[in-house]
């Protein structure tokens, strides 16, 4: 079998210092503490990053391209209910896999303004992809309302999305970062944020959602 190059350094600092974020909390990990646990020197590191900042904004990077596509998706065609459950599935997972973005966005924003222009683009396109996702479930009379209703609707879909993770982290702090939790997180959230379009939903889609909601309680 034809052996994968190693990954270069640079590669390596990203994929250590997300760990590191997400099991720490980002303000808790330093520069310093990054290269010790990768037995280089700092200044092998700065070779590549100059500051903390420059890590965070790659990781970032790397976050956007992975979501971009996902929050294109409802644009791109029509959607069913079921592909709505689909796509908060998908959209939790890229979430939790960046997790310390959004269980220390204060933090983060409060210093970083190339981030705080970038999240809040994000913020727009979920906000976007939602309004779509309702207008679309509309239009296929899977929901009822329209106007200023579907607005508020998706508004509240990305609030609730974007603070999940924060929320299931005072709940649980200690378990954060289990494998079980982890699952478990995403599927509440997905369900939480699901649970919204319910009293919106003409009978069909409600079929459809005491479907999954049986799902759900059995996982």
């Amino acid at each position: 079998m034809q052996r994968k190059p190693p990954r270069r350094t640079r590669e390596r600092i990203l994929a250590l210092s997300l760990r590191l974020f997400n099991d720490l909390g980002e303000p808790n990990v330093t520069t310093s503490a990054i290269a010790d646990e990768m037995n280089i020197s700092p200044g092998n590191l700065y070779y590549h990053f100059r500051n903390k900042d420059d890590i965070v904004d790659a990781l970032f990077e790397q976050f956007e391209r992975e979501i971009d596509p996902l929050l294109d998706g409802p644009l791109r065609r029509e959607v069913h209910f079921e592909d709505a459950w689909l796509f908060l599935h998908l959209l939790f997972e890229s979430i939790w896999r960046y997790r310390f973005i959004y269980r220390d966005l204060n933090d983060l924003l409060s210093r970083n303004r190339r981030l705080e222009m970038h999240f809040r683009t994000i913020v727009d396109r979920k906000t976007a992809a939602a309004r779509v996702l309702c207008q679309s479930l509309a239009a296929s009379g899977s929901l009822s309302g329209a106007g200023r209703e579907v607005e508020s609707l998706a508004t509240n879909m990305v609030v609730v999305a974007t603070y999940w993770l924060s929320f299931e982290y005072i709940r649980n702090a200690r378990r954060f970062g289990e494998a079980e939790y982890q699952s478990a997180a995403m599927a509440r959230g997905a369900y939480q944020v699901l649970s919204m379009l319910a009293p919106w939903l003409e009978p069909e889609g409600r079929e459809l959602f005491a479907r999954l909601s049986q799902e759900y309680i059995r996982s």
